[in-house]
């Protein structure tokens, strides 16, 4: 069976009538949105984020962990914050990744929390670097119920790989992935699904047959092509790939770089999804790596308080009638393409 099959049976296994019924309701309200412009929602999200940690091991260009420039406290997501959130969603939530910044298996309870989440019901997915799966981890990663591991890759060779996972060895992520691989077969598992994800930058754009025959190898489930997010685009960007359709970026007729999406004046995401940080505060999605827009702190206060605030739903408002007024959202890569 291909395995964006079995991903999908993986998803379906996890619904219920009332996240269905929850999910209908959002969908619903979304689209009244957009063409009312009156933001409220019927709801709650079916898809969030939750960020493990801020830290990383590594320096990757591009990145506030990396580049250690976070204007925000740094920390490890607590045990006793995340069961108090996910005891409330997980009647209408569907899907839970666990990442926003850092790397995820830096927090020591990360495991115990995905396990948390797959009791639950829920479809559970995280992104690492691969450096920490030692055959314990691999084995407890397997047990613990993820339905979806996203390794990156971003290189064939050393030297490649390190030019955007500075500091990183390329020989941790191919022996972890191997080691994934091996638990499921050994447990006989259908899960985690493994990906391999390819950031395509310009110094490994020429790699992608080799990162195929790689990931066969290796016996991954999948590799997903992925574009790059850069915060100055120009001409003589070292990271913007020199193939096009692997860019998320182009000229204007004015000759200045800019997202090659159609920024509209609505946004799915902000209807079905958010992203909370380590220390319990809302932000409206990934893009907000800094959470410069706090909608509300789940240490003094509810979720469903929040997600129907005063803050959130003009937030919202704000997205319908100018989304390009919101910094954020003007390097949105929403709807971007990722290549399999």
């Amino acid at each position: 069976m291909f395995a964006p099959v079995r991903d999908a049976l993986e998803w379906s296994r996890k619904a219920t009538p009332r996240r269905l019924g929850n999910a209908a309701g959002l969908w619903t309200s979304f689209q009244r949105a957009k063409h009312t412009k009156d933001p409220r929602i019927s709801g709650m999200p079916f898809s969030i984020s939750f960020e493990p940690t801020t830290a990383c091991n590594l320096r990757c260009p591009e990145c506030p962990s990396g580049l250690r420039s976070f204007t925000r406290p740094t920390g490890n997501l607590k045990q006793d914050l995340f069961t108090r959130v996910i005891d409330e969603l997980a009647p209408d939530l569907w899907a839970l990744t666990f990442y926003f910044q850092g790397e995820p298996y830096i927090n020591p309870g990360f495991l115990d929390m995905v396990r948390i989440a797959s009791d639950r019901g829920l479809y559970t997915a995280t992104s690492t670097n691969a450096h920490f799966l030692t055959e314990e981890k691999a084995e407890a990663t397997v047990r613990s119920g993820l339905s979806r591991l996203i390794i990156s890759l971003d290189g064939t060779d050393q030297e490649t790989y390190s030019a955007y996972r500075k500091e990183g060895e390329l020989a941790k992520v191919i022996e972890g992935a191997e080691r994934i691989v091996k638990w499921k077969k050994k447990l006989k598992s259908a899960t985690p699904q493994v990906v391999f994800q390819f950031l395509v930058v310009k110094p490994n754009e020429h790699q992608i047959p080799e990162a195929r025959a790689l990931a066969k190898r290796v016996g991954v489930d999948d590799l997903w092509l992925k574009t790059a997010q850069i915060y100055e685009p120009k001409d003589d960007h070292p990271l913007i790939p020199t193939q096009d359709k692997y860019a998320r970026y182009k000229r204007n007729e004015s000759g200045v770089w800019e997202v090659k999406n159609k920024l509209e004046d609505s946004c799915w995401k902000m209807w079905h999804s958010c992203v909370i940080t380590w220390d319990g505060r809302v932000v409206p999605c990934c893009f907000d790596k800094d959470a410069h827009h706090v909608l509300g702190d789940l240490r003094t206060h509810s979720f469903r308080e929040l997600w129907h605030s005063d803050a959130y739903n003009d937030f919202r408002r704000t997205l319908l009638h100018s989304r390009s007024s919101i910094e954020m959202c003007r390097n949105c890569s929403e709807g971007s393409p990722v290549w399999a």
